[in-house]
């Protein structure tokens, strides 16, 4: 597999993958057409090796998550996903999949997902740790740029002296 076909299909598969429950996820019906297997071909393989598929490898979406993937255009209709609801597999079920479907284009397939988890998990990281350095930064510009905040506060609006009055005082008169 070349460098180019390895990097569209990095793309594809990373379009593929939606935060649910807090964890990075694929449908069931994306993993079908990546695998170039029908959907229930492979809910199928799932049910019959229910047991190698825990609640932290695969779980079944309900109408509110899939409401919200559809009022976000996560995926474009509820008609999209078959008429039923979906699963949603984790990394670890994913993993698990490519020995449920043991064929060459799943084993291919599997391997092109995992490098495309481990690359999103080395881009959080780098997000991460471009965002402590920014708040380092703006923590410590905000500090530096209090003082010019305040030059500037002083020279628009200088605080106010007490007015002198300004003419001939008339000294107080002496009493006889």
């Amino acid at each position: 597999m070349n460098q180019q076909l390895s990097l569209i299909t990095q793309e594809r598969i990373a379009q593929k993958i939606f935060i649910i429950r807090d964890k990075r996820i694929m449908l069931d019906k994306d993993l079908a057409e990546l695998y170039d297997v029908k959907p229930i071909r492979l809910r199928e393989q799932v049910k019959r090796n229910i047991k190698r598929f825990p609640p932290d490898f695969m779980f079944q979406l309900n109408e509110e998550e899939v409401h919200m993937m559809v009022s976000q255009n996560a995926i474009p209709s509820i008609q999209r996903l078959g008429g039923h609801l979906p699963y949603a597999f984790t990394e670890h079920g994913i993993l698990m999949l490519s020995s449920v479907l043991n064929n060459d284009k799943a084993i291919e397939v599997n391997i092109q997902i995992m490098r495309t988890f481990t690359k999103l998990r080395e881009l959080m990281l780098v997000h991460k740790d471009l965002r402590i350095k920014i708040e380092e930064l703006e923590k410590k510009c905000n500090a530096q740029f209090k003082i010019v905040f305040d030059a500037l506060r002083k020279l628009i609006d200088p605080p106010q002296k007490p007015k002198t009055p300004i003419g001939f005082v008339l000294p107080p008169k002496e009493s006889n």
